[in-house]
């Protein structure tokens, strides 16, 4: 099968992260989180995080946020986030099931949110006639590909807790932002202001699995409940916790997420040259966004699948993963070189 630049999705299981899985496929093991593996999982995510956290494993990115969410946001508030969050595009209409909340929007052209606007949503405070703003929402790495800085995320924080208001992390390529920053998780999480986080692992070589992280323990005092009533209380939750466990371990998500960030680099600096095409958006995790002449598109995704982000625009995403190699760069930027040639001539 060719390598696809479509999504981080896409991608395999790491080889250490199946050996993982493995291991623990050996006798019995207690249910429901009550296992050594789940109770390792958790002191790998508090030696990342620090020891005051709480964290929960679930399933899959949407119950992540949305469960996650639940815990900070009644039926009656307003979730403030970008026109390109993940939970207002791509996560259906599971937030307004779930949640209930109405989710306020901010047009964003790099993926990111700013305090300025984010204050102008932050209206008609008691007013019982008006949804009441609880919460902001952030995604790290954007959806754009972009990446907050610690004192943008740290402004933020300060908004909200300026209005009484919770902050929320989408971090379903975490481990590419942290790359980027070069920092750990916790300078720019827990430490900058955040709330609650998802954390993501199948972006990152994990097979199935996801975080759910509080830094204020008094808000994950009902989630064990909250969890098991939106139905992502894994049963044989050794198989999600061995694989955290051996991510978190000997900076697997590191290097995978380093790798992955390195080919989108690489991708960007080959397709610089190209007068043809146009990089959109500041590269900064494992996304590169880029103009491609719609007449060549459907011959290219035939070589190596990729989704338009932009149909307006012709604005293509390009994700790299942990297991993308350079040929399949050179593939890539070969085979467009040679489409847009064969159009030139005609």
């Amino acid at each position: 099968m060719n390598h696809s630049f479509a999504s981080d999705n896409y991608s395999g299981v790491h080889p250490d992260i199946m050996e993982a899985l493995q291991q623990v496929n050996h006798g019995h093991a207690g249910s429901y989180g009550s296992d050594e593996y789940t109770a390792n999982a958790i002191q790998k995510f508090k030696e990342h995080f620090g020891e005051q956290i709480e964290v929960f494993f679930a399933y899959n990115g949407t119950a992540a946020n949305v469960l996650g969410l639940s815990t900070v946001a009644q039926s009656f508030n307003a979730i403030i986030c970008s026109d390109l969050a993940h939970i207002y595009v791509d996560e259906s209409t599971a937030p307004e099931k779930f949640i209930g909340s109405r989710q306020i929007t901010i047009p964003t052209t790099d993926g990111k949110i700013y305090p300025a606007d984010i204050e102008n949503k932050i209206q008609r405070v008691d007013d019982q006639h008006h949804p009441q703003a609880k919460v902001i929402s952030i995604s790290q790495s954007t959806e754009y590909g972009t990446v907050y800085t610690i004192d943008e995320i740290a402004a933020i924080a300060e908004v909200a807790k300026r209005h009484g208001l919770y902050l929320h992390m989408d971090g379903s390529r975490i481990s590419n932002a942290a790359v980027s920053l070069n920092k750990d998780f916790r300078t720019f999480t827990g430490d900058a202001g955040v709330d609650v986080m998802s954390f993501g692992g199948t972006k990152n070589g994990m097979m199935f699995g996801e975080a759910i992280v509080f830094f204020n323990p008094d808000l994950a005092r009902q989630f064990k409940f909250i969890r098991k009533q939106g139905m992502q209380l894994h049963s044989k939750m050794r198989f999600i916790s061995a694989q955290f466990h051996a991510l978190l371990s000997k900076d697997r998500w590191k290097k995978n997420a380093s790798h992955a960030n390195a080919m989108a680099k690489l991708m960007a600096d080959k397709l610089k040259r190209i007068p043809e095409v146009r990089i959109t958006q500041s590269v900064d995790a494992n996304g590169v966004f880029v103009t491609i002449p719609k007449a060549i598109v459907p011959a290219l995704q035939e070589e190596q699948f990729f989704y338009i982000w932009n149909e307006k625009l012709s604005e293509a995403r390009l994700m790299c993963s942990f297991d993308t190699k350079e040929e399949d760069v050179e593939r890539f930027v070969m085979k467009l070189k040679q489409l847009l040639t064969l159009t030139s001539e005609f």
